[in-house]
């Protein structure tokens, strides 16, 4: 069984493509079955039948944004605190034969994994647990990088440069403040620093793993503005001082988090009031994970080869673990790492990839990001616009 989880990428279903190409080809299983919304769909028995999904409909999906298959924001309490929902979805396993459960998420998705895992273990329940990478924020631990950060990454780096253009076409402009989601990792963000490679870039960038100061960044942005006649400044969502996240909201989420947006808009309103100049505030928001018209090539495929390692782990009676990427010899390894491991830790951006003033990217970022948004995928078009995967049309169970 395959479940999507947390927010969506623009590869995730090239994940789900690998999978179940893979678990065809291997005709070791009587079904496949992709749950609806994740592990809510798993407790609600709310299962697709993907068995007979046709090559054609695969390779459509390979190419297709968001979770075809629904995902879940779905917080699992531990076996310890509450048995019941550990046995409840036993059960549900049991009556449907589920030999393997392939969960495609981020940092909470790997906990998930890891919290099934060991309850399986424990209980000497016959199935295995695989987590699948994927997160656009490219925060996962021990694995090189994620399924999902070379896209966005691609679309953020070009809708940066478009921004830079159009922003410096009248000789008085205004300060622009672009907000790039990474709520605890600056990952997104640091990636806008592509565009500056042909000189069209943010003149400021900040990410939330360093100190956000108010004053030099105004000090910053006001004399970039008064030299230029215009700025440009990008900002992770994340991005706190010494009180706390700058776009922090009052609500929080399921799984404890704090809620945060708005951040441009507050800088903007403070540039505003403080410097007088005229100001614009943008948010890339769900567009950064959900344009698949700007594909990685090297991310697509990397999304669909870790699916197929998944089954394949499975396949070798292995559980308890996450596919990872590697590299030996300037070759792409496609590995795997223990479920305990990565849950809930957070890969953050070395220090050596930001500038000392924590304005700027470094160059070394270059040689780590740039192989990651190489290559463009082909995609087919209907009515002058790509043509998706139709989840409408998926055969329930």
């Amino acid at each position: 069984m395959l479940a999507q989880s947390g927010g969506a990428t623009a590869v995730i279903n090239a994940s789900a493509a690998g999978v179940i190409s893979e678990a065809i080809a291997s005709k070791s299983f009587n079904k496949i079955l992709c749950a609806h919304f994740g592990m809510n769909g798993i407790l609600k028995e709310d299962f697709f039948d993907v068995s007979d999904l046709s090559s054609e409909s695969l390779e459509l999906l390979e190419k297709t944004p968001a979770s075809a298959f629904g995902s879940c924001r779905y917080k699992l309490p531990k076996f310890e605190d509450d048995e019941d929902i550990y046995r409840t979805i036993a059960k549900i396993f049991d009556r449907h034969n589920v030999s393997c459960l392939l969960y495609n998420g981020g940092n909470d998705s790997m906990d998930t994994c890891n919290k099934l895992s060991k309850y399986f273990d424990k209980t000497g329940f016959p199935c295995k647990v695989i987590g699948v990478p994927k997160t656009v924020d490219n925060d996962l631990v021990k694995t090189l990088y994620c399924p999902g950060y070379g896209s966005a990454s691609k679309y953020i780096a070009t809708t940066i440069e478009e921004l830079a253009l159009d922003t410096s076409v009248y000789e008085v402009g205004r300060i622009t403040v672009c907000e790039i989601m990474g709520r605890d990792t600056g990952w997104l963000t640091a990636s806008c620093a592509v565009a500056s490679l042909s000189g069209k870039g943010p003149d400021l960038i900040y990410l939330p793993e360093n100190d956000f100061e108010i004053d030099a960044f105004l000090k910053d942005a006001e004399t970039i503005y008064r030299k230029k006649g215009h700025c440009l400044v990008a900002v992770a969502e994340g991005i706190r001082t010494d009180k706390g996240y700058v776009g922090a909201k009052e609500t929080i989420d399921s799984f404890n988090h704090v809620q945060l947006g708005g951040v441009a808009n507050k800088l903007t309103n403070l540039i505003s009031l403080q410097l007088g100049i005229n100001t614009r505030a943008i948010d890339l928001n769900l567009p950064q994970r959900a344009a698949a018209h700007i594909l990685s090539l090297r991310d697509q495929q990397d999304a669909f080869k870790c699916g197929k390692r998944a089954v394949q782990l499975a396949l070798e009676g292995q559980s308890g673990i996450m596919v990872s990427i590697g590299e030996d010899n300037d070759n792409t390894v496609y590995g795997e790492v223990q479920l305990s491991e990565v849950a809930n830790a957070v890969k953050s951006v070395p220090k050596d990839y930001v500038s000392n003033d924590g304005a700027h990217i470094s160059e070394k970022f270059f040689d780590y990001i740039l192989p990651l948004i190489k290559g463009e995928v082909q995609l087919q078009y209907k009515y002058g616009i790509p043509h998706y995967f139709d989840s409408s049309k998926l055969k329930k169970l």
